[in-house]
């Protein structure tokens, strides 16, 4: 009889983003997933819906919309995996399996109530579809969006939500996550952003220039509790940004989505933790799994997640 050969051990950092379309995960944490993805951290993304209702910026493309050939959706898959590869994320998964909840479209709008998207779907249901992903990889960091998604797009607001709720899930299962997080961007990063915009002095692609208020999460700045420095990865994630290519336009350090405003490009990503361990320290974190109390490290059966720590107040 022959042995088994023993598996691998899982890696010691594991990440979980749980993100609404494709390409949310690149302009929001591409600088993050690639730092964590090159330190030897399992990076795992999780998206909500393939993007089916999104604005398609090349001309030449514009076939795909859902008001004409609606294929834009399985077009994504493409662009997604494209952008996955650039970053050296190789685990991404769509939450219930692809195409099993469409895009919402923005607040408002008659797609919000076509049952099927993803604003209509049961949140303990699809929350569910999440717990099964959190206890396959068992990830000590999760990170989503605010209670109002950034800017308030349904489907934003929805994988808050579920997001959450799949974290509640799977304690009830056995693994609580050590730290969620959620994305946001501090006000004095925004405002050096626009203003190196206005210092470029050069003429861009777009039609015209956003401003911060168009910048979803704005924080103030001490209600920052990570700030990863990806500017090493910078390149990646402009790369995987132009993968996105029916959605993002880029244009050096600054993009531009379907608006065609322009708006600077953050290689720094920051973060607000409202669950979990509390950070070491005081101050701004530089690292989502700064020391503290991971599961590896608690006495035997001890709960991660249940010492003294930052349970915040989201909803």
């Amino acid at each position: 009889m022959t042995d088994r050969p023993t598996p691998p051990a899982p890696p010691e950092r594991r990440l979980l983003l749980v993100h609404a379309h494709p390409d949310d995960e690149t302009i929001n944490n591409g600088a993050t997933m690639a730092k964590y993805a090159a330190e030897g951290a399992l990076v795992t993304l999780v998206t909500c819906t393939l993007g089916e209702e999104g604005e398609v910026i090349p001309p030449e493309l514009a076939h795909l919309a859902s008001d004409r050939d609606d294929t834009l959706g399985e077009y994504r898959i493409g662009e997604l995996a494209a952008a996955m590869a650039e970053l050296g994320v190789t685990d991404h998964r769509f939450l219930g399996g692809a195409g099993r909840y469409r895009d919402s479209g923005m607040m408002g709008v008659a797609e919000n109530e076509v049952p099927g998207c993803f604003w209509q779907a049961d949140v303990d249901e699809a929350a569910g579809h999440l717990a099964e992903v959190i206890m396959d990889v068992r990830p000590q960091a999760l990170v989503t969006y605010d209670d109002n998604g950034g800017y308030g797009h349904p489907d934003h607001i929805q994988a808050h939500r579920v997001a959450l709720r799949g974290y509640e899930l799977a304690a009830d299962q056995g693994h609580r996550i050590d730290r969620v997080f959620e994305i946001c961007t501090p006000r004095s990063v925004v405002e050096e952003g626009f203003a190196r915009l206005a210092a470029a002095g050069r003429d861009f692609p777009f039609e015209g220039v956003a401003t911060p208020d168009d910048v979803p999460g704005v924080i103030d700045d001490d209600l920052v509790s990570v700030a990863v420095d990806g500017s090493a990865y910078a390149e990646r994630k402009t790369a995987a940004m132009r993968a996105h290519a029916t959605q993002i336009a880029v244009d050096g350090p600054f993009f531009a989505l379907s608006n065609d405003l322009g708006q600077p490009f953050f290689a720094t990503e920051c973060y607000r933790q409202v669950r979990g361990a509390a950070l070491p320290g005081e101050g701004r974190a530089t690292d989502l799994f700064a020391s503290g109390l991971f599961a590896a490290d608690l006495p035997d059966g001890a709960a991660p997640g249940e010492h003294p720590g930052a349970e915040g107040s989201a909803s």
